[in-house]
């Protein structure tokens, strides 16, 4: 029998979470490039028809920190050319897990007129081992927006709204210098976000001037906070320091209990060398004591001490609920939901959310051939939910045969041809897998309990899957999931649920770090 011990796999969400809070936060307050033209200028008859006038075009170059390593680097690189500026911003960053290095590359670009106006967007994501995801946009006159998104050889088109009053980059940066660097100046923006498909509130609060260390060299700027609202996670907020003529020469982003920094500095070194930084100990919180034979316990009530956090929050579910206490501790007991039995699928219901769960994403591919074929395998002759989920769950932990740590965070259908990864791996092609015989699923990331795992004990960054069962949320863990029994059990901890796609789950990205666990009571079953 496979012990659990030997199944705990750290997934990648976190990191791919950290590019995409770079890539969010980067655009406040970036470069004006007063050489190029400004927020006055009209592009000349010639600019426009692209007829003799060369490109104008500047790049700048930051290093990217985390825990005081060199991680990455971040390019960023505008260009005025035919009556069209075209943003790019550029976020590469490689971190170790137990000595094996995963690196993401992210590069989201915008095409807009000279005044702000949003043509067409693209976003380019390589998650490690894995294939590159890609995005494209084109807005209409009418404000539709028409989008392929591209992933393992396969389109997925869609159309959507642009939303009210969104802005890219160019349209950021005019709004920048209208308001300018005056302390205490205040204002709101939407930001459209190519990875979530909506525009990002980002409040901007100008501060004076600090004395601000750039590797080595201490120079005098003017601090702009910026908290940006994510979704269903509240605001994360970054701190910029901006010179006179409001170019960014550092940013610092606060994740998952640690901090994160951008630093201007010459090509050479931002493109250099990374340091070597290992994040499991990051992902991992302590238990008070022990919990022996954690998958026969009926529940555990914990104690949760989310120190100076104030918006530290824990998902109510069907499967564990959390409350607050006089003191500001949170009591959250976990008491896994039992599948019952008789549950129909697929799915025929009308509740929006529920058929939301059905639907294929970017990381959920369930209309893949492959993945409608070996759903129809695992489940076979399955008589109801509980059983075709339950069917499933045991043919994941069977498929995957490769578990690798050196995967970024792969979509459904990547794991299908490479059947390896972690427990993100395991989690998106299990809700695939539920989706594409009509039960309705979602992707849950939290932290889960270990007795012992690299030297460590206590609980890990995970990721696993809940699927709708005659009525109720039920946990569904593959990648922990031995002999007879199921995966899912009370040593588990959702932090955050989504359908998949990396930017659902920042909560966890804000919780982790934050929190301590003070008590745990296990309900042994009699």
């Amino acid at each position: 029998m496979k012990r659990r011990n030997a199944l705990i796999l750290f997934c990648a969400v976190l990191l791919l979470l950290v590019v995409l809070a770079l890539m969010w936060n980067g655009l406040i307050a970036r470069r004006p490039e007063p050489a190029m033209v400004n927020v006055q200028e009209a592009p000349t008859p010639a600019a426009v028809e692209g007829e003799g006038v060369e490109p104008l075009t500047e790049t700048d170059y930051l290093a990217v920190f985390m825990e005081g390593k060199k991680i990455g680097h971040s390019v960023h690189t505008r260009t005025v050319e035919a009556g069209k500026v075209t943003t790019s911003e550029q976020v590469s960053i490689t971190i170790s897990r137990i000595g094996i290095p995963v690196t993401i590359t992210m590069t989201e670009t915008s095409v807009e007129t000279p005044d702000g106006k949003p043509l067409r967007f693209e976003s380019v994501q390589s998650l490690a081992s894995m294939t590159t995801m890609k995005t494209v946009g084109v807005v209409r006159e009418d404000g539709t927006v028409d989008v392929v998104a591209t992933q393992a050889g396969a389109d997925q088109k869609s159309t959507i709204q642009w939303p009210q009053g969104a802005l890219m980059s160019e349209g950021l940066r005019l709004l920048t210098l209208e308001k300018g660097l005056k302390p205490g100046v205040e204002y709101s923006a939407s930001i459209f976000s190519p990875e979530v498909m909506q525009g990002l509130t980002a409040k901007v609060s100008i501060k004076d001037k600090k004395e601000v260390d750039l590797l080595g060299r201490v120079v005098k700027l003017t601090e702009v906070v910026t908290a940006m609202t994510m979704p269903g996670a509240g605001n994360v907020v970054t701190t910029s320091y901006v010179d006179d003529e409001m170019r960014t020469l550092k940013s610092v982003v606060p994740m998952a209990g640690m901090v994160i920094e951008m630093v201007d500095c010459p090509k050479e070194f931002a493109l250099g060398k990374n340091d070597v930084l290992d994040l499991i100990d990051r992902m991992f919180v302590k238990s008070p004591e022990p919990i022996e034979d954690v998958h026969s316990v009926a529940a555990i009530t914990y104690t949760l001490n989310p120190g100076p956090a104030a918006d530290f929050t824990i998902p109510t579910t069907d499967n564990q609920k959390a409350t607050r206490t006089p003191e500001g501790k949170v009591v959250l007991e976990v008491r896994p939901v039992a599948a019952p039995a008789g549950g129909e699928f697929p799915y025929q219901g009308n509740d929006p959310a529920l058929r939301e769960a059905t639907q294929p994403t970017r990381f959920l591919q369930c209309d893949n051939e492959k993945i409608v074929a070996l759903a129809r395998e695992a489940v076979g002759d399955a008589k109801d939910a509980a059983q075709a989920a339950g069917r499933i769950e045991a043919f994941v932990a069977r498929y995957i045969d490769n578990k690798s740590l050196s995967v970024g965070y792969a979509s459904a259908a990547e794991v299908v041809e490479s059947r390896q990864g972690d427990c993100s791996e395991f989690a998106v092609l299990t809700a695939a897998l539920c989706r594409a015989v009509g039960i309705p699923s979602q992707v849950v990331v939290g932290v889960a309990y270990v007795q012992e795992w690299g030297g460590r004990q206590g609980f890990g960054g995970h990721a696993w899957t809940q699927a709708w069962i005659g009525g109720k949320w039920v946990g569904l863990d593959a990648a922990f999931k031995s002999g007879g029994r199921g995966g899912y059990d009370a040593g588990h901890i959702a932090l955050a649920v989504g359908n998949g796609e990396p930017g659902d789950f920042f909560n966890m990205a804000t919780a982790l770090g934050q929190f301590q666990i003070e008590k745990v009571e296990a309900e042994r079953v009699p």
